[in-house]
């Protein structure tokens, strides 16, 4: 059972400007939004050079989901950095005293109880739904619990959001919807092919998360969604992230998998991607919030370079890891038959253009954040 009493509380950003920590996006010179008990706007979108000419409101309370998370940390640390008043949802608010000292308000919440969600919406202009599990080659004991922290908990959110009239939702969805591109790059409005199947447990959640949230947007909620690539940063803690540290640090011994191809955005330039898109995203559409693609063992010897260190030669075939795959567990890795899966041969590579062309989006070069997170000074 949530928590719904704040248990943690820190003097809040002035309004005068923001405080003095690390960059991230700026609001304009418009008034706040209207209060959140307000009529929900309607289902239609305005046009593109609208939406982006309006200016941000200067300051408004904004609910974060998985705000001590590697990225809604950051999103949370963004909007406070321009003056937002920023409630973060957290389970355990000793986690993210961080936050707090910031200015962040805590809410001790598991997302499990839609009254007391709507509770904390209900006074909210903004929600950010951050939260999700994201973990591939789990057991299949462990399915339940991520079904219901990527859909039970979308649905949750979304219910309370309904109830509450919040007027206007950011969902952090992922490129990974669009499937195996198989070398393509894709755009918003391509779709995936189902009969291909799914890739992963992980995989299938987020699928099933966002459509929900796409039958949400159907219904006329005022919602606008993110889709960000494979995020990379200090504190990273992916499977992908502890192959770059590794090999940064000259100790990753071997690489697997390292055709797979993805999209690599530093944390930094995504939150302020998720940022400008609270302010100027279309209510209903979509961005992909991507870094430039490449495949994960050039990725890794860019990594290895910015660290001073040479790249792992030894690399292990797929075919032997497929032959490994029942001993799995033996290697630490209880399902490697899905991390197989989810990387042989696949690409997960999407454009941001639209994201570019309609808020600004502008994701580092991979050599440049690899330096500023691997490097050695």
């Amino acid at each position: 059972m949530a928590r719904t009493r704040r248990s943690t509380r820190a003097p809040a950003a002035s309004a005068d400007g923001p405080p003095a920590e690390s960059p991230a996006g700026s609001a304009g010179d418009a008034p706040a939004l209207t209060p959140a008990d307000s009529p929900s706007p309607p289902a239609e979108s305005p046009e593109p050079a609208a939406a982006a000419s309006s200016p941000a409101p200067l300051r408004r309370r904004v609910v974060v989901t998985g705000g001590a998370g590697f990225v809604g940390s950051r999103i949370v640390a963004a909007l406070l950095e321009r003056g937002d008043e920023v409630v973060a949802l957290v389970r355990d608010p000793r986690r993210a005293a961080h936050l707090a000292e910031r200015g962040a308000e805590l809410v001790e919440s598991d997302l499990s109880d839609v009254a007391a969600l709507t509770e904390n919406l209900e006074v909210a202009d903004v929600l950010i739904h951050a939260a999700g599990s994201y973990r591939v080659g789990i057991r299949k004991s462990e399915r339940g619990a991520m079904w219901d922290a990527n859909v039970g908990t979308t649905t949750r959110v979304l219910d309370a959001a309904e109830a509450a009239r919040t007027q206007r939702i950011l969902y952090v969805s992922t490129v990974g919807v669009y499937g195996n591109t198989r070398g393509a790059v894709v755009a918003e409005a391509d779709r995936r092919d189902l009969r291909g199947g799914f890739l992963s447990w992980y995989d299938e959640t987020k699928y099933g998360a966002h459509e929900v949230v796409e039958q949400r947007i159907a219904g006329g909620a005022p919602i606008v969604i993110v889709l960000p690539s494979q995020v990379y940063g200090p504190g990273d803690p992916s499977l992908v992230g502890d192959q770059l540290r590794l090999a940064s640090q000259g100790r990753l011994r071997y690489r697997i998998l390292d055709e797979v191809g993805l999209g690599f955005v530093h944390v930094e330039d995504l939150a302020a991607g998720i940022v400008a898109a609270v302010d100027r995203g279309r209510l209903g559409e979509s961005y992909v919030l991507s870094g430039p693609t490449l495949r994960l063992g050039d990725a890794i010897a860019l990594a290895a370079a910015a660290g001073g260190q040479g790249a792992p030669r030894l690399r292990i075939p797929t075919g032997l890891l497929r032959v490994l795959a029942p001993a799995g567990p033996l290697l630490g890795r209880p399902n490697l038959r899905e991390l197989i899966s989810a990387g042989a041969g696949v690409t997960h590579w999407a454009t941001s253009a639209k994201a570019e062309e309609e808020l600004g989006f502008r994701p580092r070069p991979v050599e440049e954040g690899f330096r500023d997170v691997f490097g050695t000074g």
